[in-house]
C-alpha cells in the first residue's frame, strides 16, 4: 500500500510530519494519537484501514512535530487538527482519536463540525477535568526525559492481552522525544480543559469503543458520553483495559471499517 510522511506547515504556526497512505480516491479517516504518543502508535492498526485514505499526523510536543512552549490547551490542539486538514486539503473527514486523541477529536467535531463526517472514539473520555494524580510526577520532569522514568510510567498502565515488546519500546521512544515541557504542557491542557460535550453538541455518526477493564474511564462515563451524542453506538471489548488501540488493533480496525463503511 503506498505510504509517505508529509511536512505540513500549519497557519497554526507549527510545522507537523503526517502519514498519508491509502487510494486517494478512499474516504479519508484522519488519526490522532493519545498523549505522550506519536503517529506510529498506529501502525498495527495501519494494516487493517486498507480501504480508507488515512491520514496520520503527529500533534505539537509529540514524536517528529514541533515542541513549542505553547499553544497546548485543547482547543488549540483541536485548531492543530483542523490545520492539519486544511494543508492537506481535506474538506471532510471521519475522524479516530485513541485515549486522549478521542478528546482531541470530540472538541474538533464541536468547534469544527463541517469538517467532522464520523468519530470513532477508542478508549476516550468522557472528561479530563481534575489534575491527575500523576500529574506530580510529570510535573517534575526534566531535560532529557529518562528513559527508565518512561518505560515505568508506561508500566503503570495495565494490560489484559499480550503487546509486541517492539511496539511497547516504540513507545518508550515516543516519550523520550517529547521534551519535559511538552509532557506537562499538553497533560494540563487536557485535565483543564471543559469537556467538549459540555461546549456543544456532536451530531455526526459516532462508535465508542471501551475496554471492559477499563480502570482509568468509569463505565457510567462512557454511557454518558454516549447519550450526549444522539445516536452514538458503545461497544464493549471485555478482555481489554485502558489501552484498547494496543490490545485490540486488529478489531477496532475491523469494528471502524464496518462502522464506517455502514454509512457509505
Amino acid at each position: 500500500m503506498a505510504s509517505e510522511v508529509r511536512n505540513l506547515r500549519l497557519h497554526t504556526g507549527i510545522t507537523v510530519p503526517c502519514l498519508v497512505q491509502g487510494d486517494a480516491d478512499a474516504p479519508p479517516v484522519l488519526l490522532l494519537h493519545a498523549w505522550a504518543e506519536s503517529r506510529r502508535s498506529f501502525d498495527r492498526l495501519l494494516p487493517g484501514l486498507a480501504n480508507f485514505r488515512v491520514y496520520a499526523p503527529d500533534l505539537r510536543g509529540h514524536g517528529d512535530a514541533a515542541k513549542p512552549q505553547d499553544g497546548y490547551s485543547l482547543a488549540e490542539q483541536a485548531a492543530d487538527a483542523a490545520a492539519v486538514l486544511d494543508a492537506l486539503e481535506v474538506a471532510t473527514t471521519s475522524v479516530l482519536g485513541s485515549s486522549s486523541g478521542g478528546y482531541v477529536a470530540q472538541q474538533l467535531a464541536i468547534e469544527h463540525p463541517d469538517r467532522v463526517a464520523a468519530l470513532v472514539l477508542v478508549g476516550s473520555p468522557l472528561t479530563l477535568q481534575g489534575r491527575p494524580g500523576f500529574a506530580d510526577d510529570v510535573n517534575g520532569l526534566t531535560d532529557p526525559v529518562a528513559e527508565d522514568w518512561v518505560r515505568g510510567f508506561l508500566a503503570s498502565f495495565p494490560l489484559i492481552q499480550e503487546v509486541p515488546p517492539w511496539f511497547m519500546e516504540d513507545r518508550v521512544r515516543d516519550g523520550v522525544k517529547m521534551p519535559a515541557h511538552a509532557w506537562k504542557l499538553s497533560l494540563r491542557g487536557l485535565y483543564t480543559a471543559v469537556p467538549p460535550t459540555e461546549t456543544g453538541t456532536i451530531d455526526v455518526p459516532t462508535l465508542i469503543l471501551l475496554g471492559g477493564q477499563d480502570g482509568l474511564l468509569p463505565r457510567a462515563d462512557q454511557d454518558t458520553l454516549a447519550a450526549r451524542i444522539d445516536g452514538a453506538e458503545l461497544k464493549i471489548y471485555p478482555d481489554a483495559a485502558h489501552l484498547v488501540l494496543w490490545e485490540c488493533p486488529e478489531q477496532v480496525a475491523a469494528d471502524t471499517t464496518a462502522f464506517l463503511t455502514s454509512l457509505a
